[in-house]
């Protein structure tokens, strides 16, 4: 059985990640979401175990201690991480596995599976970026500061990701990421894994 394909998804705060990749998965049940842990606050709207796995700090700790994350990070005072588990479980599984992860998540994973599909998503505009992180109503003016300063830092890595999306129009950038999506999987070398018998058959 061939192993899955690791798709990485990374943007800016605001950028409209999240509302992408929930359409994405929604449409796509062969593709699996990979859990996050983090030390976040739950926000009124998330479910633990969905949207994230939250932990208080000392069990991120131990389980950096032990190993356990793919890739972890520090952000605006809490913590991230992605772990192994999650990850190399459905991809042995041959199942497709996406990482919805920051811009240094992505570099460190990349590390660790060279052969991973990596996407970075764009707002269309400061302006645009700004309307959204206000519209949230989830940080007051000084963390909406804050990140918005931190985006323009993160948006300067896009050349480290094979693709970039611009999330002006929400349907096509949906479409956009189905594209990705399937291109990649009809990849010769990830087509041909999967179909051996079938082209030994009509080689023969």
């Amino acid at each position: 059985m061939s192993t899955g394909t690791l798709f990485i998804v990374s943007a800016p705060s605001g950028a409209g990640k999240t509302s992408l990749v929930a359409d994405l998965l929604a449409g796509d049940p062969s593709l699996v979401l990979s859990i996050s842990h983090t030390t976040r606050p739950r926000r009124p709207k998330e479910t633990a175990g969905v949207n994230y796995h939250f932990v208080d700090a000392a069990t991120f700790e131990t389980m950096i201690e032990n190993d356990a994350f793919l890739e972890h990070a520090s952000v605006f005072g809490n913590y991230y991480g992605t772990s192994k588990a999650a990850v190399s479980g459905p991809l042995a599984e041959g199942r497709d596995v996406l990482l919805e992860i920051d811009w240094q998540g992505a570099a460190l994973v990349r590390t660790v599976h060279p052969e991973a599909v990596s996407v970075f998503i764009i707002p269309p505009s400061q302006a645009a970026l700004r309307e959204r992180l206000q519209g949230r109503a989830q940080d007051d003016p000084q963390v909406i500061e804050s990140r918005l300063a931190e985006a323009k830092t993160e948006m300067r890595h896009y050349l480290e990701f094979d693709y970039l999306v611009v999330n002006d129009q929400f349907d096509v950038a949906l479409a956009e990421l189905r594209a990705i999506l399937l291109a990649e999987r009809c990849r010769t070398d990830r087509r041909a894994a999967g179909n051996q018998a079938l082209i030994d058959s009509l080689l023969a």
